[in-house]
């Protein structure tokens, strides 16, 4: 449970203004941004204690409703809640009109540069990625090698974790294409904030995002080719960090919540078994990772895949999304080149920014990153989660050095990028209201067309001065409120 609200009146203090930090909510001058005016006025008459009893109510609603977070290998895998902070994050209708356009054009050359991977190879050729990074990364699936997908889709759900640095610009992060997950906390905060606060939605014209899982659904149905599917969503089971996630948009579609054992092979089809008999499946939504999808082509001492699942799929009987073989392009050492696919295969400039990176695997860089690792943020190009990085600004000399060693000997599997003052928005905190930071995750959807619900996930870092978001080091989530835009006069 949390710790007692600060004393009544604490919350109708003025956000602070942030030196060197983008304040998503206050201008320089102390003045709120238009967009955020009516949060402001609205701010200055709640209470603290109007806003304990609101933090009470979440609580309670996620707890009836099972919105928890599992952290596994943390006393042998609790479960807990997600904090939703209770003032929302707004985006106005231009920046998300920007946003929308550049995350259109990254994910559809992402997918481009997959199909190319997979088949003609024409950018390896070309040297603008250089082809052993790709043809040695251990995401690369050679059972993928000439198989052709349903529109070209390898990506059909994909998360882009994005950034607001001091500059206003947003920049890329990262993008999540193996089994994105997060979009069940979007949809919960806004159930939430639309529960406790209508009175906030009065005072905005906020676009909705209930309607992700029918799109969702959508792009599963279009991603076959045969005209009524049977779609499955695939879960490692209830023991996963995600699994609350899994069983809430397996309901919301109305599809089937499977595990492996429910699956089986015969005669070069997959099947699920049901009370009534075995029924063919034509689309499984997987939350599983790749090495675990088929003990007979992977991991052999696991058993929560489908045996004989890849030779099926290799036969084109079978969909499924994300397309194996897809973290071939999500992997860290590959993010520095995603501008360069989009020029190549697009014939555009990217819209969206990528963060300065240095590629340990490069000598001069790799001397670069160790001369000034107190100063960099480090991450495994295969890691997730906030683990494996070193956040050099907030560690120790001894977690420096002794990180310095990993780099040393695999720096390969090492990137390095500056320490970004992500923006920050205001947060209820024990205090009253104070700025923490924060990212977005919005999530795109592509097949026959390409839609993104307007928002995604905002995660804010609750420990002050803290950049880490990730729920699973002890970040919270904010509901994400896009503007309508402003009717032509």
């Amino acid at each position: 449970m949390r710790k007692p609200a600060a004393p009544a009146g604490a919350t109708r203090i003025k956000p602070i203004v942030t030196v060197g930090i983008f304040n998503e909510m206050v201008c320089a001058s102390g003045e709120p941004r238009p967009h955020y005016a009516a949060l402001d006025e609205w701010l200055k008459g709640i209470s603290s204690e109007t806003v304990q009893a609101k933090r009470n109510e979440a609580d309670l609603i996620f707890r009836r409703t099972g919105i928890t977070f599992s952290l596994g290998g943390e006393d042998g895998g609790t479960e807990r809640l997600i904090p939703s902070d209770l003032v929302p994050r707004i985006i106005d209708s231009s920046e998300w009109a920007f946003l929308e356009r550049g995350l259109v054009q990254r994910v559809k050359a992402i997918n481009m540069f997959l199909h190319d991977v997979y088949h003609g190879q024409k950018i390896l050729k070309s040297g603008l990625v250089p082809a052993d990074q790709v043809l040695a990364n251990a995401q690369l699936m050679p059972l993928m090698m000439g198989l052709d997908l349903p529109h070209q889709t390898y990506a059909h759900i994909t998360g882009v974790d994005i950034i607001r640095h001091a500059d206003g610009d947003f920049y890329v992060l990262e993008d999540n294409l193996r089994v994105p997950s997060g979009v069940s906390y979007m949809l919960s905060n806004r159930i939430l904030m639309m529960r406790l606060f209508p009175d906030l939605f009065y005072r905005y014209a906020v676009r909705p995002v209930e309607h992700y899982p029918a799109l969702l659904l959508q792009t599963l149905r279009g991603a076959t080719l045969v005209e009524q599917p049977t779609i499955v969503l695939l879960t490692p089971g209830r023991f996963n960090s995600a699994y609350f996630e899994h069983a809430f948009l397996a309901k919301q579609m109305g599809i089937e919540l499977v595990e492996g054992s429910d699956l089986f092979v015969r005669d070069d089809l997959v099947y699920m078994q049901t009370t009534e008999g075995p029924q063919r499946v034509d689309v499984i939504y997987r939350r599983i990772d790749d090495a675990y999808m088929d003990p007979l082509a992977f991991a052999p001492d696991s058993m929560i895949g489908v045996p004989g699942l890849a030779a099926v799929y290799r036969m084109g009987n079978v969909v499924i999304a994300n397309a194996l073989g897809t973290g071939v392009a999500d992997d860290k050492s590959i993010y520095p080149y995603v501008p360069e696919m989009v020029q190549f295969y697009l014939g555009e400039e990217p819209l969206l920014k990528n963060v300065q990176t240095w590629q340990c695997r490069k000598p001069a860089e790799l001397s670069y990153v160790l001369a000034n690792l107190g100063e960099l943020v480090v991450k495994e190009v295969h890691g997730a989660g906030g683990y494996g990085m070193l956040v050099g600004p907030a560690s120790t000399k001894a977690e420096i050095a002794e990180f310095a060693e990993r780099v040393r000997a695999r720096p390969d599997n090492y990137i390095a990028q500056p320490t970004l003052s992500l923006s920050a928005c205001p947060t209820f905190v024990e205090q009253g209201l104070a700025p923490r930071h924060i990212d977005l995750r919005p999530f795109v959807l592509s097949g026959k067309t390409t839609t993104i619900v307007p928002g995604g996930l905002t995660r804010v870092a609750l420990r002050e001065g803290s950049l880490v978001v990730n729920s699973s080091q002890g970040g919270g989530t904010k509901d994400t409120w896009v503007l309508e835009a402003p009717e032509a006069t």
